[in-house]
């Protein structure tokens, strides 16, 4: 059985960067992790694992992310905490709980979770990205900045961790040739992005100064 985990996303929310297709089959007997491939194309990235479910599961799973695109997260929480407990070693499942307990506020649960999924899959480049943005809101600033390198030395195409580095060098860490270096990446490989030509050439001023 697969699931993929479509990771290649810059807007909307940010689950959306680990959601899972689960497929029905019979559960496995005993947790363990999924096996991980990873498969690249023009338009990103996507990890898959192999993983044995139940259809109840799938189709749970599948209300969960429902719920949390919808914003109804404390609904998705209560489907998502049921997956876990019946799929424990589905990365993706834990990445999303998290997620969604950042976004009701749970920083602790979140970094559990997440770092559950970096205990089942040590290089899952949206885990690293979503531990390195809860420390960024911490405070804990330069674990964010490692997080975030490993999870671009993981996946040089994840476009949302650089940005998001880039943002963490500006503003927080005051690295100027660090944010300039992403920003330009970043704006190379997603020139729709306005804002970020915005803030390349505000950098720039400010570095010559």
């Amino acid at each position: 059985m697969k699931i993929s985990s479509p990771l290649h996303r810059l807007n909307g929310p940010a689950w959306a960067l680990a959601a899972l297709l689960l497929a029905a089959g019979c559960a496995a007997p005993t947790p363990k992790p999924a096996a991980v491939s990873e498969t690249r194309h023009e338009s990103g990235f996507v990890i898959t694992e192999d993983l044995r479910v139940g259809t109840e599961v799938r189709a749970d799973y599948e209300r969960a992310v429902l719920l949390l695109q919808r914003e109804e997260f404390h609904q998705g929480i209560a489907l998502l905490q049921g997956v876990v407990e019946r799929a424990p070693g589905a990365t993706a499942a834990h990445i999303d709980l998290g997620m969604a307990y950042r976004e009701t506020g749970d920083a602790a649960r979140a970094e559990a979770s997440i770092k559950r999924a970096l205990a089942l899959n040590p290089r899952h480049p949206v885990a690293h990205n979503e531990l390195a943005m809860l420390h960024r809101q911490a405070g804990r600033f330069q674990s964010a900045r490692q997080h975030y390198e490993q999870a671009l030395a993981l996946q040089p195409s994840f476009h949302y961790a650089r940005r998001n580095l880039a943002i963490l060098c500006d503003i927080y860490l005051a690295d100027l040739e660090c944010a300039l270096q992403h920003y330009e990446i970043y704006a190379e490989a997603v020139p729709q992005d306005g804002e970020v030509s915005m803030w390349i050439a505000d950098l720039r001023n400010r570095a010559n100064r």
